[in-house]
This record gives structure tokens, sequence and C-alpha cells, in this order.
């Protein structure tokens, strides 16, 4: 990080409980330096049935969400 000048890192990790630890870390890291992180989107894939979804990734969908 130290050798370049970042003006954003995004992240794409797994939607599982170790990708959002590896974000959490890479965020903190990025904190000592001033770099925003952002994460993609995660959700509902469209075309997805809503009762084929679990909560975890309907709760990431609703806080994600947006007006139209």
């Amino acid at each position: 990080i130290d050798k370049y000048r970042y003006k954003e890192i995004i992240l794409a990790t797994n939607p599982t409980v170790e990708g959002d630890a590896t974000a959490h870390f890479i965020g903190h890291i990025a904190a000592k330096y001033q770099i925003p992180v952002s994460q993609i989107a995660r959700g509902i894939p469209m075309g997805g049935e809503l009762d084929a979804i679990d909560g975890s990734t309907l709760m990431r969908s609703l806080a994600g969400r947006r007006p139209l």
C-alpha cells in the first residue's frame, strides 16, 4: 500500500464468514492509509426465487437497497 497511491479499494469477496472477515481485515489496513474501501453489491440474483434465498442474503439485499 505504501508504494502506490490508491484512490479506492473495491472488494469482491465470497459472501461467507471468511469473505466478510477478509474484507474487514483489508478495510482495517486500508483505514491506516486513509484509503476508502467499498464492496460490490450482494443480494438476490436476477431471476432468483425468493423461497430459495437464505436469510443472510435477504438481509444484505434489504440493507443495500436504494430508491427507484
